[in-house]
């Protein structure tokens, strides 16, 4: 299964719901990255993604985006086959 690495904050809904759909995908591990006890690790996420809200996600070495956009690839039929991937 691929790397998930989310960019988060402790009360972000939409970090939960992220991270539930994740989990129901099968994924057991997410590294979260806390943006909200880290102002350096905010910085990067907003240098690296160009937005400033969370999630950010990557699955592997591809920008997914936020939870919309993770919603959207798993409504596709896409979400499974990224997160096979070994990248």
């Amino acid at each position: 299964m691929a790397k998930v690495v989310m960019y988060s904050t402790a009360s972000c809904p939409f970090c939960v719901m992220a991270e539930r759909l994740l989990k129901a995908r099968g994924v057991t591990e997410i590294e979260k990255i806390r943006v909200d006890i880290d102002p350096e690790k905010r910085l990067e996420m907003t240098q690296k993604t160009q937005r400033r809200t969370v999630p950010q996600i990557y699955i592997g070495s591809t920008y997914v985006g936020g939870f919309d956009d993770l919603s959207a690839l798993d409504r596709a039929g896409k979400l499974a086959g990224l997160l096979a991937d070994k990248d």
